[in-house]
């Protein structure tokens, strides 16, 4: 009887241990990124370059002009723009990670395309598609408004 006692003990003991990390290490349940990228890569903007954005259209970035910033690739399309990247690089990263500004205004995530954008007063705001960016279009200073009053407690 003893021993049927403290094998019960043993396997309640490990339960209780094993249920809390494995709850906590649940994706669904965990933080997400400061920044956003695809599933199974870390390549932020799909490859984009961000400075490109501030010159009025995006560029795809050559895999030759890479840098790493805040756990997340970013790709460049020349030596020059990578360059301005390393000096400055919040400067030109995407507010909200790279997320859906839209979905960011309205307290939850979506990811960003990098082709729905706009650059607005020197910052980059990317949307989930052209017609979510549409709605966002329709009252700019208010969702950004809401957007860094979410940001970024809308991770956790």
């Amino acid at each position: 009887m003893k021993t049927r006692t403290l094998n019960l003990r043993a396997l309640a003991a490990a339960f209780a241990i094993a249920l809390p990390v494995t709850v906590a290490g649940h994706p669904a349940l965990a933080a997400k990124p400061e920044i956003y990228t695809p599933p199974l890569t870390r390549l932020a903007l799909e490859g984009y370059d961000p400075v490109s954005y501030f010159g009025g259209q995006p560029a795809k970035g050559d895999p030759q002009f890479t840098t790493t910033y805040k756990g997340a690739e970013y790709r460049f399309a020349s030596a020059q723009n990578l360059a301005r990247f390393k000096a400055g690089p919040e400067a030109f990263l995407p507010q909200y990670g790279g997320y859906c500004a839209w979905a960011v205004a309205h307290n939850y995530t979506a990811k960003g395309d990098p082709l729905a954008w706009k650059v607005v007063g020197g910052r980059l705001y990317l949307n989930y598609d052209r017609k979510i960016q549409e709605r966002w279009a329709a009252d700019i200073p208010g969702n950004i408004a809401k957007g860094d009053h979410n940001w970024p407690q809308v991770l956790k």
